[in-house]
């Protein structure tokens, strides 16, 4: 039998639905009615401001409003993720989800500002990006084989650059380490623009990096690739084999960019963004320039990017224990 007091509290909760539905219902009919800003949680130039460019302008022109990319980098993308996490949920800021700020980061971090899972509304993913295996020319290996044969020769003499103790190429490259049995060392910078310059100057041996940042230094001769992070090989690296070719299935298949609003965001409006995004994505236009930096694309539901971020939390959690990286 049904108390007084929770009969009372049951229509006192639908009432309060029922006032605030309209409201909701009126906000996204209304949507987008100002400009729209999209956190990016890294700096600009970098693959994640590429791939939020691209998506920004055209989104803008769908939806009738500016979609105003605003870069919000540092602690590997923590800072802009905790950012997108801590706005208001009224779809007018939303921002750029990746394998870092959804997957590395929540498995390698002990005390993140943000909650990967609960702190976010997912919208959909947008475009999966290799990521390159670079060698400085200097280096005397043409191969991955051969690179492994010199790093298994002298343990620890090759150096490896990452943006950052804990980032994402730390972590794949402590992966890679574990399974072909090698001992690099490892040479973190702040931030990928300062790892890769160094690369190219041939202070570091060796890095790993989205393809967009590196092709124009694999293009002009001054690192050579040896290994794609992907399901398969790039078109615009036809002669470089996937990890898995190369017998490391375990390395995974590569990292993405996507969409996210913080938790709250009203349904209607995610489904709008969600449509709005995927409209882009079929275009000619977007088609060619996703395809000039070897994008791919990952258009998907709410619930299916939800479950990919999923997946990565828990792959990055397997590569982080086993390769014993955990920061406070």
């Amino acid at each position: 039998m049904i108390s007084r007091r929770c009969l009372v509290a049951a229509l006192a909760a639908s009432s309060v639905a029922a006032l605030h539905a309209p409201t909701a219902m009126a906000q996204a009919n209304d949507y987008p009615n100002r400009p729209i800003k999209l956190i990016v949680p890294f700096a600009a130039g970098g693959s994640t401001d590429m791939v939020a460019r691209l998506l920004a302008d055209k989104m803008g022109a769908v939806l009738g409003k500016a979609v105003v990319v605003d870069n919000k980098g540092g602690a590997g993308g923590s800072l802009g993720a905790d950012a997108i996490a801590k706005s208001a949920p009224d779809g007018y800021t939303i921002g750029m989800a990746t394998v870092s700020t959804h997957g590395a980061n929540p498995a390698i971090y002990a005390k993140l500002p943000y909650d990967a899972v609960k702190d976010f509304a997912p919208i959909t993913n947008v475009m999966a990006v290799p990521s390159v295996f670079v060698v400085h020319t200097s280096v005397p290996a043409k191969s991955m084989k051969e690179f492994i044969a010199l790093a298994k020769a002298s343990p620890g003499k090759y150096t490896f650059a990452s943006p950052g103790t804990g980032s994402l190429g730390h972590a794949n490259i402590e992966n890679f380490m574990d399974l072909a049995d090698i001992k690099l060392l490892h040479i973190p910078y702040k931030g990928a623009g300062q790892a890769i310059n160094d690369a190219l100057a041939g202070q570091v041996d060796s890095m790993t990096d989205n393809l967009p940042s590196t092709l124009p230094h694999i293009k002009s001769g001054k690192l050579r690739p040896l290994a794609v992070l992907a399901l398969k090989r790039s078109p615009v690296l036809p002669d470089v084999p996937t990890y898995s070719e190369l017998g490391y299935p375990g390395m995974g298949d590569g990292g993405w960019f996507g969409l996210v609003a913080p938790a709250g965001t009203p349904k209607a409006i995610i489904d709008k963004l969600n449509a709005a995004a995927h409209k882009v994505m079929a275009s000619a236009d977007y088609i060619e320039r996703m395809n000039a930096i070897s994008g791919e694309s990952m258009a998907n539901t709410p619930a299916q990017f939800a479950k990919q971020i999923d997946a990565a939390i828990a792959r990055y959690q397997g590569v982080a224990k086993k390769a014993n990286i955990r920061l406070d």
